[in-house]
């Protein structure tokens, strides 16, 4: 706990709270472990604009872990579908069903037991039990990394081991007595609100007389970036295969890798590889090309080169219980699709 009475870090903070902090959040009503725990996990590297309709759809299918740990997986990605990051939604349905088993279909209140469970690293496992417990748990997400980075004047990239321990450090040490559950909202209304990675509000920051990086002029530059490195390239060729009634053939991806269990348009490396595919299953007419698609991710570069069937006529049945399946171009929203394949399809309405 902080001893320094001339700092007030968290008395500053909590009275800055009160009167212009978020209190109105969906998963603040009410504030449960459940609620919590799936707020945080999406959002993990995504902002709270877009998460808020997700939550809200999410929790109206799926309100408690119970239903989530039953729930067949293909409707847990569609609810999860253009968030990204699909690993989080199959690691959600994990813990949920780990929960069942072993927590009497609760999370744990042990901080152990939580960081143990598929998906919830330090941050995760302090939020919840700050936030719906009011433990005295730290967090450090990407919010208040910034806030505690500049404030301390805080140099060296926050992933490395080195800057994340001092920065725990300091977590830990401002952790106030009372009200834990409101200084933790506090801190990352702070950095999403006012010290906001460009523009920061530094006039009606309640921190600024001891704002290391204020004083510094090293705002703008705190908290340092991640050493840049080259990102490989990567091509495919996406097979936009539609029927006379405009239903979309897609295939269920491999359980690993990107884009894990997703339901995506069938690829190739090259043309010719499609063509073959294709002639295999189905008589087709000439191909149009689309307009190439670029995605990035965390490791590399995709490019996607679109190949556009029309009235494709398949010479056998094809259902919706293995890999293939066709889906109406109005539906689209029932399946877990990867944000630029929906992105297409829908343009292509």
């Amino acid at each position: 706990m902080s001893t320094n009475p001339l700092r007030l870090f968290a008395t500053r903070l909590l009275a800055w709270f009160d009167r212009h902090g978020r209190h109105d959040l969906p998963w603040q009503h009410p504030r449960n472990a459940y609620r919590v725990w799936l707020s945080e996990t999406m959002l993990q590297q995504t902002q709270v604009a877009v998460v808020v309709p997700y939550f809200v759809r999410f929790v109206a299918a799926m309100p408690d872990i119970a239903t989530l740990a039953a729930a067949p997986l293909d409707d847990v990605l569609a609810l999860w579908s253009g968030l990204g990051y699909y690993s989080r939604a199959r690691r959600l349905q994990e813990t949920a069903r780990i929960c069942m088993r072993d927590h009497a279909g609760e999370l744990p209140r042990d901080f152990d037991a939580l960081l143990a469970l598929p998906g919830i690293g330090r941050s995760t496992a302090g939020a919840v039990l700050a936030l719906a417990h009011g433990l005295p748990h730290p967090i450090l997400d990407g919010n208040v990394r910034r806030v505690l980075c500049r404030h301390r004047g805080i140099h060296g990239w926050p992933g490395s081991a080195a800057t994340q321990k001092s920065l725990w450090k300091i977590a830990e040490q401002e952790l106030p007595a009372t009200r834990i559950a409101d200084y933790t909202q506090a801190l990352m209304d702070l950095g999403a609100t006012v010290c906001t990675p460009a523009r920061p509000d530094c006039a009606t920051c309640p921190l600024r007389t001891d704002c290391i990086g204020l004083r510094d002029g090293t705002v703008d530059r705190l908290p340092e970036r991640r050493p840049s490195k080259s990102l490989p390239e990567r091509e495919v060729h996406a097979l936009v295969v539609r029927d006379r009634d405009g239903r979309v053939l897609l295939q269920r991806r491999p359980p690993v890798g990107v884009w894990a269990s997703l339901w995506s348009l069938p690829e190739t490396q090259t043309v010719d590889e499609a063509r073959f595919w294709l002639q295999r299953l189905a008589d087709a007419d000439a191909f149009e090309a689309l307009p190439m698609i670029r995605h990035t991710f965390s490791h590399f570069r995709l490019r996607i080169h679109p190949l556009l069937w029309r009235d494709a006529r398949m010479r056998e049945a094809i259902g919706d219980t293995g890999d293939l399946r066709w889906q109406a171009a109005d539906r689209l929203v029932e399946v877990a699709l990867p944000a630029p394949v929906r992105r297409l399809l829908e343009e292509l309405r």
